[in-house]
């Protein structure tokens, strides 16, 4: 039985916009930068890496984002973390809670509004001798502007946010 052209076009869309529905029901944006907000620590859900594969401590040595190597990766908190070298890893290894981004990687700015959204490695400031990260440029001048009211805010909620991440 051979189908005629206009039967072929309508079969095919069929399967297409089926294909491209259950796509979406799974949840698949297109995005393989999409970072889970269900955890403590914000871990890219394809690769598992923290901050997106990110060196947490070329922030302080570098002065900018650098992305860490496969060979020099490290595991802590439930998420691997990748260095550019052994010595940041070493660094990482033996200081955690400094060289890591503080709220997990979540933004203050967010946190101090009640909510957890996940930062993005390329907006970053040092602030006491800590890491914070962004969703956004915006709330990283915000923060900027004021970090002692935002973090008096961010530190009073994240208790109560960071249990709710671990259910």
């Amino acid at each position: 039985m051979i189908a005629s052209p206009d039967g072929l076009v309508w079969t095919s869309l069929f399967w297409i916009s089926l294909f491209w529905i259950s796509l979406a029901a799974l949840g698949f944006s297109g995005s393989a930068a999409q970072s889970a907000t269900t955890e403590r620590v914000v871990v890219n859900r394809f690769t598992g890496l923290a901050i997106e594969g990110y060196d947490p401590v070329a922030y302080f040595v570098d002065a900018q984002p650098e992305v860490g190597l496969q060979d020099f990766e490290a595991s802590a908190a439930g998420a691997v973390w990748r260095f550019r070298n052994e010595g940041n890893r070493a660094s990482f290894v033996a200081h955690p809670d400094v060289y890591g981004p503080q709220f997990g990687g979540y933004d203050p700015i967010d946190l101090a509004r009640g909510v957890t959204v996940a930062g993005n490695p390329r907006f970053w400031l040092i602030a006491g001798q800590r890491l914070y990260l962004f969703s956004r440029e915006e709330a990283r001048d915000v923060f900027a502007a004021d970090p002692a009211r935002v973090l008096h805010d961010a530190n009073a909620r994240w208790p109560a946010l960071e249990q709710d991440l671990s259910r």
